[in-house]
This record gives structure tokens, sequence and C-alpha cells, in this order.
């Protein structure tokens, strides 16, 4: 029956540190074994380090006493990785529970329920506790919310009633949740509710549109007074103090605005109109409101984002997308080194599609990390094909949060070194110094597995010395803005010669890219580039025409 519902059950022995689990636990945690989180000590090992003393702080940090033999009551989330080895995916965990005390009133022993929460659960409980107390809070969940817009729609029909429909989102709710965890986001999301049911007029409607929008019906609402009811929610919102159970936080919200009927005469209409205005209005600022306005360029650019969405999914799932290789080869010999992978994506008519045309809609739209495991399938087989064949790799900024990505690369390698060790992985700048913290974690792991790294676009950015030193990276591959007018242009001179000195003194190998001409060529030997890249050097080819091995 636990296994069914996702729980499990445990008893901790304080004095001894032994931990006791339901058998069903190896396969709920998707630990391999019992004897992995055995103890208190076993278990903080699986969780995030910045959770790591949230479970043990509930119980043995906790100031209350125990009433009669009840004992003390504890409920902690924290981030569990399952395989700390592989670094599998990170899973959040609840934890709710009893502690009793021993003779000196420290705990001494207790007992709790685990289970597993995503945003989905959270979500149902949210929409389960508001079926149960809608009808006393005047709350309601999403399929009230759209029976109120129906009706509000009618009334604009027949009465010539002007409404209004408004998206709100609270912004930045995965933060919230990462740093608090997802019970103090719940609270933040509650508390956030509460202020804007308070701006209410008697006969408006709120209710949950998803886990971090609200949907507001406000009637009797010409669209000039829009905007000015809108920024009444936001002011409240920013300036209210809220409390959690963690501590006192505060929260924005942006919100996107539909007229009725002017911008929409069905439920469908208004709903998407309102959500294409709250997507303007999280772009422009984060606590801010957008009106919906016809955009006919909106509307194109995101009937080509879905049209590449789809074709990017039709290639992945029917085995369309494929590698050109491309050499980059030592400046002083002239001989190829390695090969950097530049994808494309092969059209049902046999036309190649460059990465450039897709890549940054796919990242965008969440698929970038289907991408990057796929290409770590190609070049991990070509590296299997082709023994003394060393390739480099570009991944997306995504997959440096990707733990699959890591079990992937240990699955499809096997652990052997004879593959990872001719296996660059290319980051660009721009991706690392968003988070450099979780780009260096990344970065170690690649090196440990025996992967080389390189900063890719190095230039385009604005990565510190400093950033430098904390990546410890390999190799830097110089944008190739600064590279396609040499030697003729001063500025690129310059910047070539001082990132070769930067890259010597943190003990890394460089890459030009774009060399076209013999002239730029010399110059960046010249300089002491390391290897050079570009159509100087030979289009792009395909695996099957790589040179045979010797």
């Amino acid at each position: 029956m636990l296994t069914g519902i996702e729980e499990t059950t445990y008893t901790w022995d304080v004095a001894t540190d032994q931990l006791d689990w339901q058998a069903n636990a190896v396969t709920l945690l998707g630990v391999r074994s019992l004897g992995e989180i055995s103890t208190g000590a076993h278990l903080q090992a699986h969780i995030v380090p910045e959770h790591t003393t949230r479970w043990h702080d509930a119980i043995l940090g906790s100031k209350s006493r125990p009433a009669g033999s009840e004992g003390v009551p504890y409920r902690v989330q924290y981030r569990f990785v399952p395989d700390v080895v592989s670094g599998s995916s990170v899973v959040w965990l609840e934890d709710t529970g009893r502690w009793w005390p021993g003779p000196s009133g420290r705990p001494m022993r207790a007992r709790g329920i685990v289970r597993i929460i995503t945003e989905r659960y959270l979500e149902e409980q949210r929409l389960l506790q508001r079926d149960d107390d809608e009808s006393s809070s005047g709350q309601v969940n999403r399929v009230r919310l759209t029976e109120a817009l129906t009706s509000a729609i009618s009334r604009s029909e027949h009465a010539r009633q002007s409404s209004a429909l408004f998206i709100v989102a609270v912004n930045n709710l995965a933060v919230l949740n990462s740093t608090f965890g997802f019970d103090i986001g719940d609270e933040i999301i509650d508390a956030v509710e509460r202020v804007l049911k308070s701006k209410l007029r008697s006969g408006d409607v709120l209710g949950r549109y998803s886990s971090n929008k609200f949907g507001i019906i406000v009637n009797d609402c010409d669209p000039g007074a829009m905007r000015i009811i809108a920024e009444r929610f936001i002011d409240a919102v920013r300036n209210a103090k809220l409390e959690t159970s963690s501590c006192q936080v505060t929260a924005t919200i942006a919100i996107g605005a539909a007229a009725i009927p002017e911008h929409a005469t069905t439920v469908p209409q208004a709903m998407s109109n309102a959500l294409q205005a709250l997507d303007r209005a999280k772009q422009t600022h984060m606590g801010t409101v957008a009106v919906y306005q016809p955009d006919l360029a909106y509307q194109n650019k995101r009937q080509r984002n879905i049209t590449i969405a789809d074709s990017v999914v039709k290639a992945l799932n029917e085995g369309r997308m494929r590698f050109l290789l491309q050499p980059i080869v030592n400046s002083q010999t002239g001989e190829t080194e390695l090969y950097e992978c530049l994808l494309r994506m092969v059209r049902t008519d046999g036309t190649l599609v460059s990465a450039g045309e897709f890549i940054e809609v796919a990242e965008q739209l969440g698929l970038a990390r289907l991408i990057d495991r796929h290409t770590l399938e190609l070049a991990t087989r070509l590296l299997e094909q082709n023994p003394g064949l060393r390739l480099s790799l570009n991944v997306s900024s995504l997959t440096a949060n990707d733990n699959d990505w890591i079990v992937a690369l240990h699955r499809l390698t096997a652990g052997d070194r004879t593959l990872t060790q001719r296996l660059t992985i290319e980051i660009t700048e721009t991706a690392m110094i968003r988070d450099i913290g979780q780009i260096a974690a990344f970065v170690d792991v690649l090196h440990k597995f025996g992967c080389g790294v390189a900063i890719d676009d190095f230039g385009a950015g604005y990565t510190s010395f400093r950033h430098l030193k904390q990546l410890d990276v390999d190799t830097l591959k110089i944008d190739g803005t600064f590279v396609k007018d040499l030697p003729d242009d001063p500025q690129g001179r310059v910047f070539i010669k001082t990132m070769v000195e930067v890259a010597k003194s943190f003990g890394m190998k460089t890459v030009a890219e774009w060399v076209r001409t013999e002239a730029a060529a010399q110059f960046l030997r010249e300089a002491g580039i390391d290897y050079l890249q570009g159509f100087l050097y030979g289009e792009p080819i395909s695996p099957d025409k790589l040179p045979k091995a010797k």
C-alpha cells in the first residue's frame, strides 16, 4: 500500500543513529540498498548541501516539548540525491513525523513518513483544499474560474457590460522554492492570494489558474480602467510583508490583462490573450502590467516557434539529427587534432538546417536538454567507432543543471576513460556567467570523468579573471568576431594578444575560430594561439568522410 501511494516510513534511534526503513524505501527513494540510508549520517549524505541540516534540525533542533505521550510533531522538506556517485536526478521529499524525548528531555527516537513531492502533487493539494473551503472563502479553482469567465463573456454580450481578465504570476517562484523549499513557496503563494483577495470588489472573482498564476475577473471594468486596477494589485503585493513559518518575505507579481469583449469573445481567446500580455509584462519588468494588444509580429513569431519546436521534436524522434565535423588544427604543424561537432537537422526532403536556425528557440522552449542528450549519444557512438578520434561537443546552459545528462554520460561511456578523455565539452561564455557556481560544479564533474572543458565564444560575454580561475577550464575558444578581420583589425590584434597572455597565465590552451585567410592564420600563430579553426582548413565534413585511421 505504501508503495502505491509513494510513501515510506522510518524509525530513528537517535542514540545509535540507526535508521530502520520500510522495505519499499529502496524503490521509492531510488537508492541502491537500505544500507545507504541506514543511519542519520548516511541519510544526510544524500541531501543536497544547502539542505543538509534541515532534517537533522527539524528533530534535534526543536525547541518544543511533548504533550503527554504523543511526541512532538515535525514537518520538513528537502532535496534528496538518490545516487550521489552518479549524480542522479534530485527529488524533493516531504518528511512528516514525531519525536519522543529521553530522560534528559532531548530527542531519543523519531518516527516519520517520507513522501516524494512534485509541483503536480502540490497543485493537486492546493486545488483539493480550495474545493473544500471555497464556499466560505470565495476562492475558486481553475474549473470554476473558467465558468466565471464564461458568465462574464455572456454578460458582456447581452448586457453590454465590459469586464477584464487579469492573469497574475508570482515572480521568481522557482527561485523561492529552491531557496526556501516547496513548503515555504506554497505559503508565499497563499499569502499573495490573500493580498489579492483583499483588493477585490464585491462580485469580482479570484481563482487559481496554475501553481503560480491566478486569474482575476473584474466586472464593470472598461479598457481604460484596467491598468489602474492592475497596478493597484501590483502595489499591494509589493508593499506587503508576507509571513511564512520560516521568515518574513516580500514578493512581486506581473499581470497580463485582456478586456472583454474588446479583446476576446471566447474563454480560450481571453485566456490566450491575457497570457500573451503576461509574457510581455514579464519580459518588460518583473513587477509590471501589460494590456493585450493585437500584434501580428508576435503572432508570426509564436507560430514560427511552434513550427520550429514541432520540427525539432519530430527530427529527434525520427533520428534526423546529425553531425558535421569541422577540423581544429594545431597552429604550428597544421595537423588536425580534433573536430568540433556541428549539429544539423535533416529536413524530410534531405536538406540540412544549421543549429543556428533552431537552437535558440529550442533553448527557450526547454528542448535543449533533449537535444544535448541526443548529441551526447551521437558523439559517444563516433568515439567508439573511431579509435583515436577526438571531438569537441557543445552543450546548452540548461545541461549544466541537468543531472540526467551526467548520468547519461556515465551510462553511454560505461566509465571508459579511453572515450571520455577524447571528448571536450564546450560551454558558451554567456552561459558560464549566468550561474558561475553551478557551472563550476559541472566543470569539476566533467574533469572527474576525464573530459576536457572549453569556454566557447570567449570575448562575447563578460567573464572576469576571477571567473576563469574559479572555473578551471582547459581551453578558451576566442569568439570569431575578433578573428574574422585579422590581421587588418587593430582592436582584434590587441584582444588576441591579451587573451593569449591571460590563457597562458591560467595554464589554458587557446583556439581561434573563423580563420579564413592565411594572413590571419600567420598572425595567430605568431601571437601564440595553440589551435586554429575555420574554412581555411576545410568545410565541415560528414563523419563517414573522416580520414581512415593509420
